[in-house]
């Protein structure tokens, strides 16, 4: 996958949308009753693989929402344990992507175009501007809570390797494993 982990920049923008989805309580990470409550929301349960299909399903109508064509990295979503699940059967579903071999006019028609789609779409912008970094890239927060998931969206004008690319990162609300099942057994 070209995307997700180039060094620093890498890990920034998966701490970003970590930090976007441990920011608004309805769809980030919990495990206990304690969590639960300091949330205001309860995980449910949820077949990994169901959660997966549905996180790939968001990542296909974001880029339909595009309206733009080019390249997209390969690879599909991943499980990751939520964070402090003391029950270990909590966990979300990522996935990075990019819409990469695609002119930087192209690509500014395609976050304009996600500006105007996402509120159409049940989505809800929390930030619309640019990015905390050297570069200052545009960037998108926006999180939908009927689908249960949040994306953030980086149009990088000059990407590490000198091509500029549309990164989203989707991120799902925490899920239970139903019955309980201890992730371990799932992986």
């Amino acid at each position: 996958m070209a995307s997700g982990s180039r060094g620093v920049h890498g890990r920034l923008r998966w701490l970003a949308a970590l930090a976007l989805v441990t920011a608004f309580g309805s769809i980030s990470a919990g495990c206990s009753q304690v969590q639960e409550d300091k949330l205001n929301y309860k995980p449910v349960d949820r077949d990994t693989a169901i959660a997966k299909k549905e996180t790939n399903a968001v990542s296909s109508q974001l880029l339909d929402m595009m309206g733009i064509k080019g390249k997209v990295t390969e690879g599909g979503p991943g499980l990751s344990r939520c964070e402090d699940d003391g029950a270990r059967n909590l966990y979300l579903v990522r996935h990075p992507w990019s819409l990469y071999e695609v002119p930087n006019e192209t690509l500014e028609k395609g976050m304009a175009n996600l500006r105007k789609q996402l509120p159409e779409h049940g989505w809800k912008i929390l930030k619309d501007g640019k990015a905390n970094s050297k570069a200052q890239d545009p960037e998108i927060l926006a999180e939908n809570k009927k689908l249960q998931h949040a994306a953030h969206i980086t149009w990088m004008r000059d990407s590490a390797d000198g091509k500029p690319m549309i990164h989203i990162s989707v991120v799902s609300a925490c899920f239970r494993t139903p019955g309980g099942t201890e992730l371990k057994s799932v992986w």
